[in-house]
């Protein structure tokens, strides 16, 4: 725990303060973690959207995009995996139930999603991947699918986790939550979602104490 302390402690220092105001980039409103929030996800029935760790900025993705060459995409970090490791701990520290796990298959948001919830523990969703190459034609059928995953009623006690991009919750929503590792937590009510707040990395510090 004082490992990825002093991992978030890092992480947040060279982070700018996150976008607050934005259903548009101007009205969303960010909901802020509570110990009520954590009580809700223990009992199950949640959808956990979780933006990819931090990445190294200076290897951009290289087109034409490989989804098996990470040598060719922005990687995850050693930072990024590391506070990914951390987030996994805290969430079986807060006994959060975990069921389906789906990731992007871009190395970035899988590498994020097998340090957080180990190998072999999710499954690769093309429709979650998004990049800024994407065409508008070709973004719709990756917000459809984003919304169809957060609004699906999640059965029985456990949590649909999603790990993708920041950029998806931005065009379901208005809302790009700019700290890495930020889970956004959503209710699913079947045809709709409600959006009911957000933990960034630096909040399992309190929630856990």
């Amino acid at each position: 725990m004082r490992i990825f302390l002093l991992i978030t402690f890092f992480w947040l220092s060279n982070v700018s303060a996150d976008v607050k105001n934005q259903t548009s980039a101007r009205h969303f409103k960010e909901i802020e973690a509570t110990f009520s929030l954590l009580t809700k996800i223990q009992h199950g029935g949640y959808v956990l959207y979780m933006r990819h760790g931090p990445t190294d900025t200076s290897k951009p993705d290289q087109l034409p995009l490989n989804l098996n060459d990470c040598t060719k995409q922005r990687p995850l970090s050693n930072l990024g995996r590391n506070l990914a490791v951390g987030i996994g701990k805290s969430i079986r520290k807060a006994k959060i139930p975990v069921g389906k796990v789906y990731a992007s298959p871009l190395c970035r948001a899988k590498g994020t999603a097998e340090a957080t919830f180990g190998k072999g523990k999710y499954k690769l969703d093309n429709l979650l991947m998004y990049t800024s190459h994407l065409t508008k034609a070709q973004k719709i059928p990756v917000i459809n699918h984003t919304r169809d995953l957060v609004s699906k009623k999640v059965t029985g006690n456990k949590n649909r986790v999603l790990v993708a991009h920041a950029p998806n919750m931005y065009d379901l929503m208005g809302y790009f939550p700019k700290i890495e590792g930020t889970i956004v937590v959503f209710k699913p009510t079947g045809n709709s979602y409600k959006y009911i707040g957000s933990i960034k990395p630096h909040d399992w510090l309190w929630l856990l104490n």
